[in-house]
């Protein structure tokens, strides 16, 4: 199997280039084998990429950008959508290929049941995430809040 990627050699666009950029490198860092095609230079390749490209994942003008990466006829993603795998490490899974031996296995379900439970007691009462520095802020107003009610508790009481 080898992974098709379909590239404009010629491209103005420096956010394309740097995206074809990271696409290429990232595939050479893990050894997979690709094919680069230029859609730039050969009118074949640029319309057996438009054409293969499904019309779900199609931009709104239609005409999908590179890079677009396939597995021989099977279609895999954009940048976007190969990103998101990075992220996620699942990029063999993206391109449709087995991990390499001795690579990490997916997370087993109770870790992430384990996980999901504490980005909940992470969240706030608006049920937004809360990192730890808001969480430490938090807990100095209300200590404030109680410094203060003391004192004014004490004035009182005088």
């Amino acid at each position: 199997m080898v992974i098709k990627v379909f590239l404009a050699s010629s491209s103005g666009s420096t956010a394309i280039k740097k995206k074809q950029q990271d696409v290429l490198g990232f595939l050479e860092a893990l050894k997979v084998d690709y094919a680069p095609l230029d859609i730039a230079c050969n009118e074949d390749n640029r319309m057996w990429m438009r054409e293969n490209v499904p019309v779900e994942k199609k931009p709104t003008n239609g005409i999908p950008l590179p890079p677009q990466i396939f597995n021989e006829e099977s279609y895999c993603g954009d940048y976007e959508t190969f990103f998101d795998a990075k992220e996620d490490n699942a990029v063999y899974a993206f391109l449709g290929l087995p991990p390499p031996p001795g690579s990490k296995k997916a997370p087993v379900k109770e870790e992430e049941a384990q996980e999901e439970a504490e980005d909940e007691e992470a969240k706030g009462e608006d049920d937004q995430p809360v990192s730890e520095e808001e969480e430490e802020l938090r807990q100095l107003e209300e200590e404030e809040e109680e410094v203060t009610e003391e004192a004014e508790q004490e004035e009182e009481d005088e």
